[in-house]
């Protein structure tokens, strides 16, 4: 399995990939990946791996030459076995995006669900991927989020540590506190103790946030209903909204 492996990686075959072509979780393949003998895999799963390396018996292997041509067909076949598993398994709409962003998508949704599926922690899985939910709600309005995102990518090796997909001055920077505030954390030069105040504050300035946007709510509920009333609706619909909206901005208006 180790020249399985070895072979994989050489011909860029991520293990989500992998996954999906063989119809199993990620995590079962690296159960099978852990394996000395590619016998001891299920018969159907030795089958599958078999044809998509266009090899008949595991003694093959060592006659594998890797060329274009061959890399190639691989991905071919690949690609074919992923797309018959997508077709069966999802129902998302991915009209109007690109290939790569199809493909990306496909990947994301297999790994939630993965996650969601996995035997280990549910809770704490479903919990990450809630909070990785909250995130992809504001990162338009939070820079940082990406900068987030694209620094656990390059510390994980997925990408390289040089490069900058956003605004390269503040990711970098963004990077050095980062990796500063890390350091200290895995190193043990940071403390309960010792972060108590920070954390405090830090409390302090997310319930601050909070109350000022359950404060706005309200507010925008208050202002609704008395628009509502005046124009003579009973509730806001897809043709009224408009003049709605323009008479809460009426209302707010004559406050100030």
């Amino acid at each position: 399995m180790r020249k399985i492996n070895d072979l994989f990686q050489e011909l860029g075959i991520s293990k989500v990939r992998l996954a999906k072509y063989l119809g199993v979780s990620r995590q079962m393949v690296y159960n099978y990946l852990d394996l000395n003998d590619l016998n001891k895999l299920p018969k159907e799963k030795k089958l599958l791996i078999l044809r998509l390396l266009d090899i008949e018996e595991p003694e093959e292997l060592d006659k594998i030459e890797i060329t274009t041509d061959y890399l190639m067909a691989v991905e071919s076949r690949l690609n074919q076995g992923v797309k018959n598993t997508n077709d069966l398994d999802t129902q998302l709409d991915l009209k109007g995006l690109s290939k790569d962003s199809q493909v990306l998508v496909n990947d994301i949704v297999y790994i939630l669900k993965d996650k969601l599926l996995n035997d280990g922690p549910k809770q704490e899985n479903y919990n990450a991927m809630l909070y990785l939910y909250h995130l992809l709600q504001s990162m338009d309005n939070v820079p940082e989020i990406k900068y987030i995102f694209a620094y656990m990518s390059k510390t994980t090796g997925f990408t390289s540590p040089e490069e900058y997909k956003f605004n390269e001055e503040q990711q970098f920077i963004f990077e050095g506190i980062i990796y500063t505030a890390l350091t200290l954390y895995n190193n043990g030069g940071a403390s309960k103790s010792k972060l108590i105040e920070y954390h405090r504050k830090f409390v302090e300035e997310i319930q601050e946030k909070r109350e000022e946007k359950l404060t706005r709510t309200e507010q925008l509920n208050t202002l609704s209903i008395q628009a509502l009333q005046e124009l003579g609706y009973s509730s806001i619909t897809a043709e009224n909204a408009a003049e709605v909206y323009e008479k809460m901005a009426e209302i707010e208006s004559r406050r100030v």
